[in-house]
Order: C-alpha cells, then structure tokens, then sequence
C-alpha cells in the first residue's frame, strides 16, 4: 500500500504539493470505491519556473498550464493506480471548493476566500486523485485566520472590491482597468498578497500577475 509521505515525495518531481486529503462519503460527489482523495497544489518556491520549462508552455497552443496539470497529475496517477479530477474542463465542474473545506487544510478566510495552511491566501489546486486505498492521514491543523491578529486581508483591497462584505467582481475588473489598477493586475491580487502565509509560500509576481491577466481578459 502507498502511503501519504511517498506520494508527496513523488509529486514533489513535479513541484506539486499534497493540499489536503479526505476520506470521501456519500455526500462528496465520488465514485464508492474512492477511499482517499488527494488534492494537489503548486509546491513554492520552484512551481512557476518547472512549469513554464515545460513543452506545453513552449508549443504556443492555449491553455498551457491546465494541459500541462493533465499530463502530470494524470501520469501521477496512472502511477498509483487512482483516477483524477480537474478544477477545469466542465460543466460539470469538480466541486474542488468543497473538497478543500472537507480536506481539513482550507477554510473560509475573513474576505471569504479560501485560505490554507501553507499556502494561504494564494492556494490554487490543480487536481486531484482518487485512491481505492484508505491511506492514513494526519490531524488537520487549526484554522490560521484564527491566530490572525492584524487580518491584513480586510483593508488590502485599493478598490474596496473585496472585503468582509464579500467579492464586488464590476468594481475589481474596473478598478483593473485603471492605471492605479497596474500593481494588482501584473503582481496579482493585493488582498491575496497580503495574507501573511501568502507571503511566506514563495509564489512569484509574475506567475500571479499571468494569472491576474488572464481573470481580467
């Protein structure tokens, strides 16, 4: 039986990170005979420079990152015997936000967005794979918004787009559109950057300024 540590270290070949991982029921949206989900991350520093080294950024088609996450989570695992899922390609759309709540390892951030334990304000996932084997994991650690004393996500906002009251997307594409918009819309997202953990995951400007770009086209 593969255990939870050797799939890290194998997916760590690929700069991806374990984010989480559950024990699915019925309410989970997955086939019965998946015992253990396993959802994947960017794994900083060193995501960013692996990926756009690889042949799908290079061959000039669309939607490179999201082929390159098929390819390498599919051949992930191929490798462990599971099937995977994507946060792209549907309708229907994998319910990825609720996967990360039941993972444990992602809450509702004080903006409402989903925070993580390592990741923080700037955790993405690129997939995830299904296992038929119940893999022992680990107790899920506390919220981190919790210990949070300045909660610097609540007044990053320069727009006043997204705060406690939640997510005004007119007033953030507008503010985008302006030049005082130019910090967000190459660095990415200031309430994101804000977030402390966000700060210490090792994310780079450019690939969340890549990201910001192609949420504003």
């Amino acid at each position: 039986m593969t255990g939870l540590q050797a799939i890290e270290s194998r997916a760590a070949r690929d700069r991806l990170m374990v984010a989480g991982a559950f024990h699915p029921g019925p309410g989970d949206g997955l086939p019965p005979d998946i015992a253990t989900l396993i959802l994947l991350a960017p794994a900083e520093p060193g995501y960013w420079a692996h990926v756009t080294a690889s042949a799908e950024w290079a061959d000039g088609a669309t939607d490179p990152i999201d082929r390159w996450s098929t390819r390498a989570i599919g051949q992930l695992a191929d490798e462990l015997d599971g099937r995977a899922w994507f946060p792209f390609g549907g309708p229907p759309h994998a319910p990825f936000f609720a996967w990360a709540r039941r993972s444990g390892r992602a809450w509702a951030s004080p903006v409402t967005l989903l925070v993580h334990d390592v990741a923080g304000l700037m955790i993405s996932y690129r997939g995830a794979i299904g296992l038929n084997q119940r893999l022992d994991l680990p107790a899920p650690p506390p919220r981190p918004c919790d210990s949070c004393e300045t909660r610097p996500c609540l007044s990053a906002c320069p727009a006043g787009a997204l705060t406690g009251a939640g997510y005004d997307l007119a007033a953030c594409h507008a503010f985008l559109e302006r030049p005082e918009g130019g910090d967000c819309l190459g660095n990415g997202c200031r309430v994101r950057r804000a977030c402390p953990l966000s700060q210490a995951y090792g994310r780079l400007p450019e690939q969340s300024g890549y990201h910001m770009r192609l949420f504003h086209r």
